[in-house]
């Protein structure tokens, strides 16, 4: 029995109607006639009871739909995975994020995983005092990091999510008790600077060097994570810049969170190494750039 001829047959054993079964399959009514006829002549029995108003399955035909309907599903999910395959659409896809970015790019991750059920989708977090890190020894295929970044062996795909800047204070700092404050306010305080070898101009768009006024803002304590900048400044010797994100994650009763009323935007945007741009890494780019616009 050819596989068009099983695909024939379980779609009128589900149908039981010989229009409604051509419809389905695209072909004419003549062909699905003629293919059960010639089942039932090699099976040497009648598979269906026809009658000019109602199609049924015989006691034979339900056992050989039975026997027939789990197999062919199996048949047609090897095929699809082996197409799946051959376009580079199976495999998996080692994400890296930042520790407050998951809500940002949940849409992005739902619409990748309904194109491309085959594919394992892995996460890792990522520091952000090392954004390229892992990048670059390939322990992830594409990072969700900050912009901008200016990185000639990385390619840039388009921005997913941007936040507002709040600075993150101890509780009794005297900034705590303010309602919003200003980039320049910066210039009194010590700030948390990144322990590893992020971009000076990445963190510069983050957290400049100077106040608007062209005051310099102090660097206090080095620090990898945002747990490690969380614990320098519930000790209140130090403030920093933090995401939005960040502050509606991370509520402790120690921190207090004031808006920043002219702080940078932050944006966070895809990156690959050029020389690794894979189909499922185009992929991902492509369900970022449409999960934009939905």
């Amino acid at each position: 029995m050819e596989l068009r001829d099983i695909e024939i047959f379980l779609t009128l054993a589900k149908e039981l109607h010989f229009g409604r079964t051509a419809e389905r399959l695209r072909i004419s009514q003549a062909r699905v006639s003629q293919s059960i006829k010639q089942q039932e002549r090699r099976i040497g029995g009648a598979l269906f009871e026809r009658t000019s108003r109602s199609v049924r399955l015989t006691p034979l035909g339900e056992r050989l739909r039975d026997r027939l309907d789990a197999g062919y599903g199996e048949i047609m999910a090897g095929i699809d995975e082996a197409a799946a395959t051959a376009r580079g659409q199976v495999g998996t896809l080692t994400v890296g994020t930042m520790a407050t970015q998951h809500q940002g790019i949940a849409a992005v991750l739902d619409l990748f995983r309904q194109r491309y059920p085959q594919c394992e989708l892995r996460m890792r977090e990522i520091l952000p005092s090392d954004p390229f890190g892992w990048l670059r020894a390939g322990r992830v295929d594409i990072g969700l990091v900050w912009l901008p970044v200016r990185e000639p062996d990385l390619a840039v795909g388009p921005a997913l999510h941007t936040e507002h800047l709040v600075l993150a204070v101890a509780s009794d700092h005297p900034l705590a008790s303010r309602e919003r404050i200003e980039m320049e306010d910066l210039g009194d305080y010590p700030v948390v600077y990144p322990d590893g070898p992020i971009p000076e101009y990445v963190w510069e768009a983050h957290t400049p060097s100077v106040t608007p006024a062209g005051r310099p803002i102090r660097r206090g304590i080095a620090v990898a994570t945002l747990e490690e900048a969380f614990t320098a400044i519930a000790g209140g010797s130090v403030v920093s810049p933090v995401g939005a994100d960040a502050a509606a994650t991370r509520q402790r009763g120690d921190i207090t969170f004031v808006p920043i009323t002219d702080g940078p935007i932050l944006r966070y945007a895809p990156v690959w190494r050029i020389t690794s741009e894979t189909t499922l890494v185009r992929a991902f780019v492509q369900a970022a750039e449409d999960a934009q616009t939905t």
